[in-house]
C-alpha cells in the first residue's frame, strides 16, 4: 500500500508530483466521498499553474462516486466556505497551498456547513482510503456544474460595514500575484476607496516571490508604495487570501496580534458581551480588551479547524489569531481575509484616526516580541529545557499548545511547528518593552544552546 505524505494537521500540502499528484487527487476525491458521504460538492481552485489539473483529477474521483460537484473555478479559500454555507451543499475541497512554494499544492476540505475537516474529524480517514485505493464505484456517476456565488459573497462582504460612513481612504493593496486582486475589484465599485495596486495579476509563476507577507523581504513594496503615495494604510495577503496583513499610515508593519484585540474590540462595543476564541501564543492584550467591554475571552489550541470548532462550541462572535487568520460567526464560523480590511477601515473612518494611532496605546500596553522561528534538531528537548528553567519562577504553566508560562510581568508560549522541524517563540510584557526585549533575548540563547 502506497503511503501518501502530503496530508497534514488539518489540510493537505505538498510538492507536485511527488508529494501530490492527478492520481492521488482522483484517489482523494474517492476517498472523501466514501468518509463524508456528501451528495453535493463545491469545488474550486487557487491561482497556481497545477491546480486546474489537481481539480480536474480530484473532481473526475468524486464523480466515479456519484458526487454532483458545482464548480465555482478560480477562487479563494473562502469563497469555497461562503459557497458551501450559502448555497446548502455538503462539503466543499479547496485546492490551493497558500503560502508554500510554488511547486507545491494542497486542498482544504470542509463538510457542510463550511464545519472544519481536521485530523481528529475525518482527514486521516480520508488518507487511509486514499491510500488503500480500493474503491467500489457509484450505481450512477455524478453531475458536473459551474456555479457563481460571487455576487452574493460580495453582498455579504459589504454587510460587515455601513459603506454611507466610509471616508475615502486611500489604501495600497498587493496581492502578490496571489488571489486577492480579483475580490478587490470586485469590491472596488461599492467603496469609496482609491486603490494603489501592486503585483494585483494572478500568476503563479509568483515572479514577485510567493505571497505571505510574514516574510520580510514581502514588505518592501508595500511599505514603499505607503510612503512614497501617503496612503492612509496598507494591505497583503497570501496567495488564496485566508489571512490578511496591515500597514498603518506610516507604512509599519502591525503585529497580528493588535489587529485581534482590535477587531475583537469592535464587534463587543457593536454587539454587546459575547465570547471572543484566541489562540495561545499571545494573549493579554485580548483578554484585557474583551474583559473590559464584558465578553469572555476563550483559548483554544493555534490551527483553524480548533479555532472554528471551539468557536461553534462556545457560539463565539468572532476569532482571531496572531498569525493573521480572523473568523466570524456570521462567515459560517471560518477565516475571511476581507472581512478584517473592512472592518478596519470603518474603524480609522469612525475615529478620523491613523492605524497607527488606534493601536498605538494597545502596543505601548503589552508589547511584543512577534513570532521568531528557530530551526533545529530536537523541538521537544527546547520546550523541556525551558519548562524546567522557569518552573520555580512560574505564576502559571499551560500546554494548551506547546508551552504557555506566566513570569510575573512577562510571559511567552513556546510551541513547536506541525510540520518541521522548528520552534517558534512569542514573548510579551505588561508595558516594559526592555524587559520584554531581554526575556526574547534570554529565551533564544537557552533554544540556541540546545
Amino acid at each position: 500500500m502506497e503511503k501518501i505524505t502530503c496530508f497534514k494537521a488539518y489540510d493537505v500540502r505538498g510538492r507536485v508530483p511527488d508529494q501530490l499528484n492527478e492520481d492521488i487527487a482522483r484517489r482523494i476525491g474517492r476517498a472523501y466521498a466514501e468518509v463524508i458521504k456528501p451528495r453535493q460538492v463545491v469545488v474550486g481552485h487557487d491561482i497556481r499553474l497545477t491546480s486546474e489539473a489537481i481539480k480536474g483529477a480530484l473532481v473526475a474521483g468524486l464523480l466515479e462516486q456519484g458526487v454532483d460537484v458545482y464548480d465555482i473555478g478560480l477562487s479563494g479559500t473562502e469563497e469555497i466556505y461562503f459557497a458551501t454555507s450559502h448555497a446548502g451543499m455538503d462539503g466543499g475541497i479547496a485546492v490551493t497551498a497558500s503560502h508554500n512554494p510554488k511547486d507545491y499544492n494542497g486542498m482544504k476540505f470542509v463538510r457542510e456547513e463550511s464545519k472544519p475537516i481536521s485530523g481528529d474529524t475525518g482527514l486521516f480517514d480520508i488518507q487511509a482510503i486514499a491510500e488503500k485505493n480500493e474503491f467500489e464505484p457509484a450505481s450512477r456517476p455524478g453531475q458536473l456544474h459551474t456555479l457563481d456565488t460571487s455576487e452574493a459573497y460580495i453582498q455579504h462582504l459589504l454587510s460587515y460595514v455601513d459603506v454611507s460612513t466610509l471616508k475615502p481612504l486611500k489604501i495600497v493593496v498587493d496581492a502578490g500575484n496571489g488571489g486577492a486582486g480579483r475580490v478587490v475589484d470586485l469590491l472596488e465599485p461599492h467603496l469609496p476607496f482609491e486603490f494603489i495596486k501592486l503585483h494585483h495579476e494572478p500568476d503563479g509563476n509568483f515572479p514577485n516571490g510567493v505571497p505571505n507577507p510574514l516574510v520580510v523581504e514581502n514588505r518592501t513594496a508595500t511599505i514603499a508604495a505607503v510612503r512614497e503615495h501617503g496612503a492612509d494604510l496598507g494591505l497583503g495577503w497570501d496567495g488564496d487570501f485566508d489571512r490578511c496583513f496591515f500597514f498603518d499610515e506610516h507604512g509599519e508593519f502591525i503585529e497580528g496580534y493588535y489587529v485581534v484585540g482590535l477587531l475583537a474590540e469592535a464587534f463587543l462595543k457593536r454587539q454587546g458581551p459575547a465570547r471572543v476564541v484566541h489562540d495561545p501564543r499571545l494573549v493579554w492584550n485580548t483578554i484585557d480588551i474583551v474583559e473590559a467591554l464584558g465578553g469572555e475571552a476563550v483559548q483554544s489550541k493555534t490551527g483553524h479547524a480548533f479555532i472554528k470548532e471551539r468557536m461553534r462550541l462556545e457560539n463565539a462572535v468572532y476569532g482571531g489569531e496572531m498569525s493573521a487568520h480572523h473568523y466570524f460567526r456570521d462567515f459560517a464560523y471560518c477565516d475571511s481575509g476581507m472581512i478584517p480590511w473592512l472592518l478596519v477601515t470603518a474603524l480609522v473612518s469612525d475615529a478620523q484616526q491613523g492605524l497607527s494611532t488606534l493601536v498605538a496605546r494597545r502596543m505601548a500596553a503589552y508589547p511584543c516580541s512577534g513570532e521568531i522561528n528557530r530551526t533545529i534538531e530536537n523541538p521537544a528537548v527546547v520546550l523541556a529545557r525551558a519548562e524546567e528553567t522557569y518552573r520555580e519562577q512560574a505564576e502559571t504553566i499551560e500546554h494548551v499548545d506547546g508551552l504557555s508560562m506566566v513570569l510575573g510581568d512577562w510571559r511567552f508560549n513556546l510551541r513547536m511547528s506541525n510540520t518541521e522541524p522548528v520552534v517558534r517563540l512569542n514573548v510579551e510584557s505588561r508595558g516594559d518593552p526592555a524587559l520584554m526585549q531581554a526575556k526574547t533575548k534570554e529565551l533564544l540563547a537557552l533554544i540556541d544552546a540546545t
